[in-house]
């Protein structure tokens, strides 16, 4: 079911694949060609990047549902429940058979990152280069589980990251490697297989199978690891690239702004990383991920969307799809059911509301509402919703650490819409005879035929 390697992935999608030959920077102007080709849904492969020879840059890689699907190697109206298949069919890493590609080429103790990696620069406000989709490995160091997680990062220069360790479990980590006083060693994937990068932005809980096990499951076989060269940890052993360092104990150092998936510039004190080595494949792949983008939202959607969608799924009847809204980083939900009474949708809408703290606003619907199409949902909520009766309003809660709308103390509030039928009769839906339309989209048919 499941890639590989990226490689693997992009020789498969080649129809779907924008190959572009002209020289581009990495500063602005490859971020630029991946926002401006959002709209063909297509992946798109730099082939010619300004001052990194022999390199190039992929990206829009899961910049469609179509891609989404390519990449778990089912259908688009099968995705989501693939997915929750999948995932819970984990499958344990093993040692790679043969030498490791990512070991091809080796950088020890590098002293500039940046001159060997092609990070963007994305934003015209950006502070620096980021790393933008890097799935970061670390182990806890209490109790040994192993944790993956994608996580930004600013060169500072020579061989130092800055890395926003904002969510868990990696940042428990690093606050127990603090406490005992020693640096955490961390791995930085790069250009992994599709599988890996999805696991890398669930969630996983403690005590089941971790996101390396899970990325095995969602790729139908397992990944190949292979030991670090200057890190006790085991590394994916057919990434593009792995920078390997370590986390810095008790060394925090201003990190940002950089434009964040919410569409607004974010700063913070953040800790830094210590790179002791650089290992990459020859003709290196280097994946970018534009922040605010269609590719960002599919990944989103996927992962925390269906995850959210299978725990509704197991609190009652009557759910039967989710998406999350495209723009709104995951903060806001649509979800529809079929046959629920109004008190049914409000206990849903706390559920929901309450499971995913990254959610700020949900609207049910009825199953007969295409939730993918903002018109349907704007209907239903202009026909089906009144303010009075139908909303759900939470406050005092905790606000999203990226999320530029809360007040100084970073508490949040939550609202819900019911926008179905509650049960009555709501009038009858207009409709073109199903003849006519199958009559209509065979002359269509022919009229666009060369």
């Amino acid at each position: 079911m499941g890639y590989a390697d990226l490689r693997g992935f992009l020789d498969d999608i080649s129809p779907d694949l924008l190959r572009i030959d002209d020289r581009l920077s990495p500063r602005h102007e490859i971020a630029a060609v991946l926002a401006g080709a959002q709209s063909s849904g297509k992946a798109v492969l730099i082939e010619n990047v300004d001052g990194y020879p022999g390199v190039r840059v992929a990206g829009n890689l899961l910049g469609s549902r179509r891609l989404m699907a390519r990449a778990m190697g089912t259908t688009e109206e099968r995705l989501a429940d693939t997915y929750l298949g999948a995932r819970h069919h984990a499958r344990a890493p093993v040692p790679v058979d043969g030498p490791a590609p990512v070991k091809e080429v080796v950088h020890k103790a590098p002293a500039d990152v940046a001159a060997i990696l092609p990070i963007l620069t994305h934003h015209e406000d950006d502070a620096a280069p980021y790393i933008t989709c890097g799935v970061v490995l670390a182990r806890d160091p209490e109790t040994g589980r192993r944790a993956m997680g994608i996580h930004r990062m600013m060169v500072h220069g020579g061989n130092r990251l800055g890395i926003l360790l904002a969510n868990p479990p990696l940042s428990l980590y690093l606050a127990a490697a603090e406490k005992a006083g020693r640096p955490l060693e961390v791995a930085v994937a790069l250009g992994v297989d599709p599988a890996m990068l999805l696991a890398a932005v669930i969630k996983a809980g403690a005590d089941g199978p971790d996101k390396l096990e899970i990325a095995g499951g969602l790729r139908g076989h397992p990944l190949e690891m292979t030991p670090g060269l200057t890190v006790d940890l085991d590394i994916p052993a057919r990434a593009e690239a792995v920078i390997e360092g370590r986390v810095l104990p008790g060394v925090r150092r201003e990190e940002g702004p950089f434009g964040e998936n919410t569409g607004y510039y974010f700063s913070n004190v953040s800790p830094v990383m210590e790179v002791s080595a650089i290992l990459h494949r020859r003709d290196l792949i280097y994946a970018g991920l534009c922040p605010w983008t269609v590719e960002v939202d599919n990944l989103l959607s996927l992962a925390a969307g269906a995850d959210l969608l299978g725990q509704l799924r197991n609190h009652g009847h009557g759910v039967r799809d989710l998406e999350l809204v495209a723009g709104t980083c995951g903060f806001n939900a649509v979800l529809a059911v079929d046959g629920l009474k109004p008190h049914e949708v409000r206990r849903l809408i706390l559920l929901a509301l309450g499971l995913d703290r990254r959610l700020k606003s949900i609207t049910v619907v009825d199953a007969d509402i295409d939730i993918r199409d903002p018109r349907h949902v704007s209907w239903a909520l202009a026909t089906r919703y009144q303010p009075d009766r139908d909303t759900v309003i939470l406050s005092g809660l905790e606000g999203y650490v990226i999320d530029p709308s809360p007040p100084a103390d970073g508490s949040g509030s939550k609202i819900g819409f019911d926008a179905t039928r509650g049960g009555q009769a709501a009038g009858k839906r207009i409709a073109i005879p199903a003849a006519a339309m199958e009559r209509a989209a065979r002359v269509l048919a022919g009229m666009t035929r060369p």
